[in-house]
């Protein structure tokens, strides 16, 4: 399966979001919820103090441009009001009432200016991994996207395949819906790709907004972590079918997981007012499952030589804290501490979905991690489907 991979670039959030202006603005929002008076226990427990977003936090929790009135316009409302028996001076006070009530925004105004962040994201990411690589747009023969909180069509693909621009003959890979396993799943798609034509030149890219599923009125609980988890990023890189000077780690095997029964437990929904990332408290229990099947995976793999191999780094996104806890507990006996030091270092400023993988692994490339080092990449994302990778870093 011998792929390369060249160090990823990532492009953070360039508006840092503190979560206590996060608190403030929901304690103000909601102060009669129930969980109001542990908000600030919920938040410190995140461990996140700050995270970078593509937008402001203003721009999420803006009003709309419309208003209360409903959306068949002025017209419409005063028939029905003069109708059901109001005089004209009280159907004057209605709608004047009504056009003062802020509406929220529309799905969209939430969006379309996330998308536009998305694209230029992406392709700041994209030309960075290219120059990191040595290489330039010209030399790409297959692009590989994903953004799952911006749906669009023509997607990230096309538009970066116009701005780059890429030649004409590349093949395009679209995955939007891949969400928090877009790293690891890109990287497996693409190492399949060189097997096929070592020849051949993968250039990943993952762009998400996920502040887009900040969604003021919702006050459920899960959206409070909703709120205070999520970071936005992008990050591409290189995959190449043979070593180049720049690559700094071959991927030699792919695992893919997918739980039946368990696509209800994390979800995004489009409603009139944007999207909302909807999660089930039984979320972190299915993703440890994962966790599990690939850890028997890494056994199987390694029977012959149980008492010595280990691998020497472990990037993962499983979503979550609780997880990263759970992967350090049920680690097989002998393997060293801190495996999961830069993922928990990357967690510290936000989950970041799908770009989360290629984070951990330039932290970890940034650290110095030590040529022959052997590195395990993991992700879980709603479905519930995992995908772990296994190689050596050069």
């Amino acid at each position: 399966m011998a792929a390369y991979l060249c160090p990823p670039a990532v492009i953070h959030g360039k508006h840092a979001v503190r979560t206590s202006q996060i608190v403030d603005e929901v304690r103000g929002r909601h102060p009669n919820s129930a969980w109001a008076p542990r908000i600030d226990g919920i938040a410190a427990s995140t461990g996140i103090e700050t995270r970078g977003w593509m937008l402001p936090l203003e721009a999420a929790v803006a009003h709309g441009s419309g208003s209360g009135l409903p959306a068949a316009g002025i017209g419409p409302a005063r028939e029905a009001l003069a109708g059901d028996g109001f005089t004209e001076q009280d159907v004057d006070r209605v709608i004047t009432a009504l056009e003062a009530i802020p509406a929220p925004q529309t799905v969209q105004e939430r969006t379309a200016p996330a998308w536009s962040a998305v694209q230029s994201y992406g392709e700041r990411a994209a030309r960075g991994a290219l120059q990191i690589a040595g290489l330039d747009a010209a030399n790409v023969d297959c692009l590989i996207t994903s953004h799952s909180t911006t749906p669009a069509l023509p997607g990230l693909d096309v538009s970066l395949a116009n701005r780059l621009p890429l030649r004409s003959d590349v093949l395009l890979l679209p995955a939007t819906q891949w969400a928090c396993i877009a790293g690891t799943r890109s990287l497996a798609l693409a190492a399949d790709l060189v097997a096929a034509d070592p020849d051949r030149v993968v250039l990943v890219v993952i762009a998400e907004a996920l502040s887009t599923t900040y969604q003021p009125a919702d006050d459920t609980l899960e959206s409070l972590i909703v709120r205070l988890l999520f970071a936005d990023t992008a990050v591409a890189a290189l995959v190449t079918g043979r070593p180049r000077p720049e690559s700094v780690l071959r991927l030699d095997a792919a695992w893919h997981h997918t739980l039946p029964g368990t696509q209800d437990l994390h979800r995004l929904e489009t409603r009139e007012d944007g999207t909302h990332f909807v999660m089930d408290r039984r979320g972190p229990r299915a993703v440890q499952e994962t966790v599990t099947a690939m850890w028997e995976w890494l056994r199987l793999r390694y029977q012959d030589d149980p008492g010595s191999w280990h691998p020497d780094v472990l990037l993962a996104h499983p979503g979550g804290t609780r997880v990263l806890e759970y992967m350090e507990e049920t680690m097989p006996d002998g393997w060293p501490s801190g495996l999961l030091r830069h993922s928990r270092d990357s967690y510290t400023s936000g989950n970041r979905g799908g770009a989360a993988v290629f984070d951990i692994m330039r932290r970890a490339y940034d650290a110095g991690q030590k040529a022959g080092s052997r590195a395990v990449l993991y992700a879980a994302a709603p479905g519930l489907t995992a995908t772990a990778l296994e190689g050596e870093w050069l």
